[in-house]
């Protein structure tokens, strides 16, 4: 069981957050799924991953189409059909704590310029601390990702 990753874009924007994960992921051999509470920011994920930039290419597919099953990365909101290792949350979408015992790593990521959005993560890190799963905080407020805070199995 890996920890569940809540990720605080202040600096960079969630495309690039999600490339530089996703493409550490893919090279450890992890199928990825990435799911999202809006289909209209998905499609446009689905969108950006396939045309910028052309020596980052994130091979994937849209959830719905006849080879979900074989997609190294699949953008959905179902079920992880791909055989994921590693899942990466939008924010909206809640931690599974079955799912996140089951898989490598989790992922949460969220704005730090929407409010909403930082209430969900802070809600969601309650959630996943009660439900006895390590946490880890992660900000990129120097332009750097660093580990500001982590939780104890257990602890809330």
């Amino acid at each position: 069981m890996g920890a569940v990753k809540f990720y605080h874009i202040q600096t960079g924007t969630l495309e690039d957050a999600a490339r530089q994960l996703i493409t550490r992921a893919l090279a450890q051999g992890w199928p990825v799924m990435l799911r999202g509470p809006d289909w209209a920011r998905l499609e446009d994920l689905d969108e950006r991953f396939w045309l910028f930039p052309e020596e980052g290419f994130l091979p994937h597919g849209l959830e719905g189409g006849p080879q979900d099953a074989e997609q190294p990365l699949l953008l959905g909101q179902g079920a992880a059909v791909n055989g994921a290792r590693a899942v990466m949350l939008l924010s909206g979408v809640a931690v599974d704590p079955a799912e996140a015992r089951a898989m490598e790593r989790i992922w949460l990521l969220f704005e730090a310029g929407d409010p909403a959005q930082v209430t969900a993560a802070r809600a969601e890190w309650r959630a996943v601390t009660a439900a006895g799963l390590i946490a880890e905080y992660w900000s990129d407020e120097t332009g750097k990702w660093q580990m500001k805070a982590q939780s104890d199995a257990g602890s809330a």
